[in-house]
Protein backbone atom coordinates (compact mmCIF):
# COMPACT_ATOMS: atom_id res chain seq x y z
CA UNK A 1 0.00 0.00 0.00
CA UNK A 2 1.42 3.53 -0.94
CA UNK A 3 2.57 5.98 1.93
CA UNK A 4 0.91 9.57 2.40
CA UNK A 5 4.68 10.60 0.85
CA UNK A 6 3.56 8.47 -2.36
CA UNK A 7 0.26 9.26 -2.47
CA UNK A 8 1.31 13.49 -2.26
CA UNK A 9 3.85 12.88 -5.15
CA UNK A 10 1.57 10.60 -7.09
CA UNK A 11 -1.04 13.78 -7.31
CA UNK A 12 1.94 16.11 -8.01
CA UNK A 13 2.95 14.23 -11.30
CA UNK A 14 -0.97 13.62 -11.95
CA UNK A 15 -1.19 17.04 -11.61
CA UNK A 16 1.66 17.92 -14.37
CA UNK A 17 0.41 15.73 -16.49
CA UNK A 18 -2.73 17.18 -17.00
CA UNK A 19 -1.31 20.42 -18.22
CA UNK A 20 -0.15 18.29 -20.94
CA UNK A 21 -1.51 19.58 -24.02
CA UNK A 22 -3.40 17.26 -26.23
CA UNK A 23 -1.31 16.46 -29.19
CA UNK A 24 1.73 17.11 -27.28
CA UNK A 25 3.85 13.97 -24.88
CA UNK A 26 6.39 14.39 -22.17
CA UNK A 27 8.55 11.71 -21.43
CA UNK A 28 8.63 10.03 -17.96
CA UNK A 29 11.96 11.83 -17.43
CA UNK A 30 10.89 15.32 -18.12
CA UNK A 31 8.25 14.74 -15.55
CA UNK A 32 10.25 13.26 -13.04
CA UNK A 33 12.98 16.47 -13.95
CA UNK A 34 10.32 18.94 -12.97
CA UNK A 35 9.06 17.31 -9.43
CA UNK A 36 12.74 16.03 -8.47
CA UNK A 37 12.27 12.59 -8.89
CA UNK A 38 12.70 9.13 -11.11
CA UNK A 39 11.36 8.60 -14.41
CA UNK A 40 10.62 5.10 -12.57
CA UNK A 41 8.62 6.53 -10.45
CA UNK A 42 6.52 8.89 -12.99
CA UNK A 43 5.81 5.25 -14.79
CA UNK A 44 4.64 3.39 -11.32
CA UNK A 45 1.99 6.75 -10.82
CA UNK A 46 0.65 5.82 -14.23
CA UNK A 47 0.40 2.29 -13.70
CA UNK A 48 -1.17 3.27 -10.21
CA UNK A 49 -3.94 5.20 -12.16
CA UNK A 50 -7.56 4.35 -10.74
CA UNK A 51 -10.16 3.34 -13.21
CA UNK A 52 -12.33 6.28 -14.35
CA UNK A 53 -9.46 9.03 -13.68
CA UNK A 54 -9.20 11.93 -15.90
CA UNK A 55 -5.54 12.04 -16.25
CA UNK A 56 -4.33 11.93 -19.54
CA UNK A 57 -1.72 8.98 -19.55
CA UNK A 58 -1.31 8.63 -23.17
CA UNK A 59 0.50 11.67 -23.01
CA UNK A 60 3.65 10.45 -21.38
CA UNK A 61 6.03 8.22 -23.21
CA UNK A 62 10.03 7.29 -23.10
CA UNK A 63 13.31 9.31 -23.89
CA UNK A 64 13.37 7.38 -27.24
CA UNK A 65 10.11 9.44 -28.14
CA UNK A 66 8.26 5.76 -28.18
CA UNK A 67 5.20 4.22 -26.20
CA UNK A 68 6.79 1.76 -23.78
CA UNK A 69 5.31 -1.37 -24.25
CA UNK A 70 3.19 -2.88 -21.58
CA UNK A 71 2.94 -6.43 -19.82
CA UNK A 72 -0.62 -6.69 -19.94
CA UNK A 73 -3.46 -6.38 -22.71
CA UNK A 74 -3.57 -3.68 -25.55
CA UNK A 75 -2.71 -0.46 -23.75
CA UNK A 76 0.55 0.42 -25.81
CA UNK A 77 -2.43 0.03 -28.85
CA UNK A 78 -4.74 1.90 -27.19
CA UNK A 79 -1.65 4.54 -26.01
CA UNK A 80 -1.01 4.72 -29.80
CA UNK A 81 -4.30 5.38 -30.92
CA UNK A 82 -5.13 7.76 -28.48
CA UNK A 83 -2.06 9.86 -29.36
CA UNK A 84 -2.95 9.83 -32.95
CA UNK A 85 -6.54 10.71 -32.52
CA UNK A 86 -4.68 13.95 -30.89
CA UNK A 87 -2.70 14.45 -33.92
CA UNK A 88 0.84 13.17 -32.61
CA UNK A 89 2.78 11.50 -35.47
CA UNK A 90 4.75 8.58 -35.63
CA UNK A 91 7.84 8.02 -37.52
CA UNK A 92 7.94 4.85 -39.52
CA UNK A 93 10.45 3.10 -36.72
CA UNK A 94 7.38 4.25 -33.86
CA UNK A 95 8.55 7.41 -32.79
CA UNK A 96 7.29 11.02 -31.92
CA UNK A 97 9.22 13.41 -32.67
CA UNK A 98 10.00 15.32 -29.54
CA UNK A 99 11.14 18.32 -30.94
CA UNK A 100 8.08 18.47 -32.55
CA UNK A 101 5.54 17.13 -29.83
CA UNK A 102 7.25 17.29 -26.57
CA UNK A 103 6.03 19.50 -23.64
CA UNK A 104 7.36 21.59 -22.18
Amino acid sequence: MPTNATNTLYNRIYTLVRQIPPGRVATYGSIARLLGCTARTVGFAMAALPPGHDVPWQRVINSQGRVSPRTDGDGALVQRLLLEAEGVRFASRGRVDLGLFGWP
